[in-house]
């Protein structure tokens, strides 16, 4: 990815295309959100739609940030400046896709459970996902059970994801899908739980579908999942 931050007069309205996207991609890198704001409505102006701006430009510049922090050359500081980026094209993107009906990948209502108010991971996991095409519902932080099933009622989500940054918190996650489970509901939703000290052998414990160690696992594991599930009901 280009580091050249010394040419600021370089003007995205004089580059076609192919490189203006290449150029989001780069700015989407380095967490610069005015740019990619200024690139998204340039490439709207040029009558691309919403969703090739949101698939060429935003989330395949977000998978190239994904594959980065995976792999351990983008640390969470910077692929939080990406993300902060990106939905500044997706506010543009928001309204268009909402009226063209455009179909997501899949949609999750994801929280950090009650008497947790730890955000970052959570925050991180929703912006990762938004950037690869799901449509996110984030409910927030110290969510007891019964806002997770008025939430997944509400919204009929794909997936169903908690974090937790507690040991004394993470026992609660099990409290949920025990009550999903007793309401005949577990079924219905894909569950993906993460947080520092969770782990996949607690995650199986406890019932939930997969666990997730980090946002990039996240969005990987989310798609799979959701793909499976829909092959699953082809088949059936």
């Amino acid at each position: 990815m280009t580091d050249d931050y010394e040419d600021d007069d370089l003007d995205l309205s004089t580059l076609p295309d192919d490189e203006l996207v290449e150029q989001m991609h780069d700015d989407l890198y380095n967490g610069l959100r005015e740019e990619i704001v200024e690139g998204t409505e340039i490439l709207l102006e040029r009558g691309w739609s919403a969703n090739r701006v949101l698939d060429e430009a935003l989330v395949e510049g977000m998978r190239i940030v994904g594959v980065d922090f995976r792999d351990g050359i983008l640390f969470v500081p910077e692929v939080l400046m990406s993300a902060n980026a990106m939905k500044g094209g997706m506010e543009l993107l928001r309204p268009l896709l909402a009226e063209t009906g455009v179909e997501r990948i899949g949609k999750i209502v994801i929280g950090t459970v009650k008497g947790d108010i730890h955000d970052i991971g959570k925050n991180l996991v929703s912006m990762m996902l938004e950037g690869a095409g799901f449509e996110v519902v984030d409910i927030g932080i110290n969510i007891p059970v019964e806002t997770y099933l008025e939430a997944l009622a509400e919204h009929k989500p794909d997936i169903l994801g908690m974090s937790a940054l507690l040991t004394t918190t993470m026992p609660y996650m099990k409290v949920v899908i025990d009550t999903m489970t007793e309401q005949g509901i577990r079924d219905d939703y894909i569950v993906l739980v993460g947080g520092a000290p969770l782990n996949e052998e607690f995650g199986a414990a406890i019932g939930a579908d997969a666990y997730c160690r980090d946002a990039g696992v996240a969005v990987e594991t989310a798609k799979a999942l959701i793909q499976q599930r829909r092959e699953n009901r082809v088949s059936a």
